[in-house]
């Protein structure tokens, strides 16, 4: 028996594909069923034109058998076999791969649709097997061959006995060390969790004898003996769920798959199950959740679809398939036309992808649109839980993905005090309006007390409730919708004056300088500027930011980057039609000193309402106890 040596490059080449193509020593078990899978179907499309072959689509199946003591765990099929000729040219000469030989052989007959395409699939078998047995039987062959090899040394090839044809792959394996444990592969629970999770969907049945247990017949009721047996179990599914119609699909297989797949005990909240065909062809499906992981607004969350390639798991959370604003959905989506790198671990180049991911989006964006006009409880119950994601989403990358989510927002209107999107907003706005009104703060029973809020209110503007930290970047980042301007009520012009109006209160301030150059100084670096404004409706005062950035978002950065968080320049605005600022006004010349308590006291409470902090409550006390007695 002569020891041949590898015709393929290199000793250093084959060490290479051992040790550094796969990144993940656990894929040798789906690459070696992968090629089983393979070579049954070279058999199956034989048989369609061959009588012969005596077996029929339900006969053919991989089996994987475990034997503790010589510590060898082997991959057999009834497969299409290899000839000494095809060992030699497909075991013996890496990257040689003969379903990528056989596919294209096919390619001009009908769609085959093949698995394996690189030919070293195979060799990742030395990553955990310190010599590796092919047995192998040629259909219409009289004689098997047996190929053996322990890595880069070479290999031999003998005539072997084989009762069928197919192909037997028997792995020894390495001794545990230190660092590395070998002996999990030869455990029921791992090859079941290796079969599952990247094999789950190979269309012939992977069987394994696994250890059962049973009541022994004769033993009595009240103290039952149990025995044990082996049994031959499938361990696949074998028929992925996206790949049926959806008619043939029930809700709880739905809900089923979903809850064990991805691990949530709570039923999704939408199903989202569809297929495409063109440049790339794939399906999908995706699920919405019902509820928010517990880490989902976190850096620890990991975003992404599982992506398969015929069946065959690439990757479990492939990130490319899902833009970040839609990151809440999970699912699955599989196609052949991807084209993978040698190690079939990750994408060789993401054309494709870049077409799958852009389908997606869409389809995500139109049920999610769907749910929002044609089952509104259903929408705010999933808005509740990932709204803030599609606010962020619409914010990030300088408003990219805007188009993708703008409609999909959902704000508290305190005119129909209910969530609304911004469309049926602008639906309702009343004649002569011409902004978007908002308000931003921590809750909105407080801005609805706002006194801006409550002069559009007397008006019949509406006004949006903005309350959570991202919802003021939002019209920042859109600046209009449907061509209508957003206003902040708090630091913007309402735009409700006349151009009469407006020069009229430009007279009134400069007819008040001397009043407000006497407040100003009266407060000195509370505020950096002292102003009148028709906008306060019954509220003698208000406390508003200077332009650039407001209230909320001082808090907001205190809260994030304490370090480098400043304040907002204060405003203070006084109403000159409220008797407090009249009052005010009229002993600023006979009591100054009183005038400037008062002038103090409007201060703080403009400060309260704005819902800032007073740096020192005791002085405010002492100036109310003053001021009373």
């Amino acid at each position: 028996m002569e020891k041949k040596q590898f015709q393929a490059e290199s000793q250093r080449l084959l060490d290479l594909m051992i040790n550094s193509i796969y990144t993940h020593r656990e894929i040798f078990l789906r690459e070696i069923i992968s090629n089983a899978s393979d070579a049954i179907d070279k058999l199956a499309y034989t048989a369609l034109t061959d009588d012969k072959v005596g077996l029929n689509r339900d006969q053919f199946a991989i089996t994987i058998t475990r034997d503790k003591e010589a510590r060898t765990l082997t991959v057999s099929d009834n497969g299409i076999g290899m000839s000494k000729e095809e060992m030699e040219e497909n075991l013996g000469t890496i990257a040689k791969s003969g379903s990528l030989g056989f596919k294209q052989a096919m390619e001009k007959k009908d769609d085959i649709d093949i698995i394996g395409q690189f030919g070293v699939g195979f060799y990742s078998a030395f990553m955990v097997a310190s010599q590796v047995t092919v047995i192998s039987k040629k259909y219409g062959s009289d004689v098997a061959y047996k190929w053996v090899s322990q890595g880069t040394d070479g290999y031999t090839i003998e005539e072997a006995e084989r009762d069928s044809a197919g192909t037997d792959v028997i792995m020894v394996l390495k001794a545990d060390t230190e660092e590395d444990t070998y002996n999990q592969y030869l455990e029921e629970y791992e090859i079941r969790n290796l079969v599952t999770k990247y094999s789950d969907y190979i269309r012939y049945p992977i069987r394994m004898e696994v250890e059962k247990s049973r009541k022994k017949e004769d033993s009595p009721e009240d103290k039952p003996e149990y025995e044990s047996y082996t049994e031959m179990t499938t361990l696949n599914s074998m028929v992925p769920l996206w790949q049926k119609n959806k008619k043939d699909v029930t809700e709880e297989e739905y809900n089923a798959f979903y809850q064990d797949k991805f691990y949530d005990y709570n039923k999704p909240l939408r199903v989202i199950h569809f297929s495409a065909e063109g440049q790339v062809s794939f399906k999908a499906l995706l699920y919405i959740p019902s509820k928010a992981p517990y880490d989902f607004y976190t850096k620890d969350f990991k975003r992404g679809l599982q992506l398969y390639s015929s069946g065959v798991m690439i990757m479990d959370s492939c990130e490319d398939l899902l833009p970040e604003h839609f990151r809440f959905v999970r699912g699955v989506v599989d196609s052949q036309d991807l084209s993978l790198n040698i190690s079939r671990e990750m994408l060789q180049h993401n054309r494709q992808l870049t077409i799958i991911a852009r389908n997606i989006e869409k389809k995500i964006k139109s049920e999610l649109k769907s749910m929002l006009d044609n089952d509104r409880e259903k929408y705010e119950e999933f808005y509740a839980a990932f709204g803030r994601q599609l606010k962020y989403g619409t914010v990030s990358d300088y408003g990219a993905h805007k188009d993708s989510c703008q409609d999909l927002l959902l704000f508290y209107s305190h005119k129909q005090k209910k969530l609304i999107s911004l469309k049926e907003y602008v639906d309702a706005m009343a004649e002569g309006q011409e902004k978007i009104y908002f308000a931003p703060g921590e809750n909105k029973e407080l801005l609805s007390k706002l006194p801006q809020v409550s002069l559009l209110d007397s008006k019949g503007f509406d006004t949006l409730l903005f309350t959570e930290d991202v919802d003021e970047f939002v019209p920042q980042t859109l600046m209009t919708y449907q061509e209508k301007p957003f206003c902040n009520v708090s630091t913007e012009d309402l735009g409700l004056q006349s151009e009469e109006e407006k020069k009229a209160a430009e007279a009134e301030a400069e007819e008040k300088k001397g009043f407000l150059t006497f407040v100003k100084e009266s407060l000195g670096d509370q505020v950096k500027e002292v102003k009148l404004s028709k906008n306060l409706g019954a509220y003698p005062a208000a406390m508003v930011p200077d332009a650039g950035m407001s209230f909320e978002m001082e808090k907001y950065m205190k809260r994030v980057n304490p370090e480098f968080a400043f304040p907002a320049a204060r405003i203070l605005e006084l109403n000159p039609d409220h008797d407090t600022v009249k009052q005010l006004q009229s002993i600023m010349t006979e009591d100054p000193v009183k005038a400037k308590d008062m002038a103090q006291l409007l201060c703080y409470q403009a400060q309260l309402m704005a819902q800032l902090p007073i740096d020192d409550p005791y002085a405010y006390t002492d100036l109310v106890c003053r001021l009373v007695k």
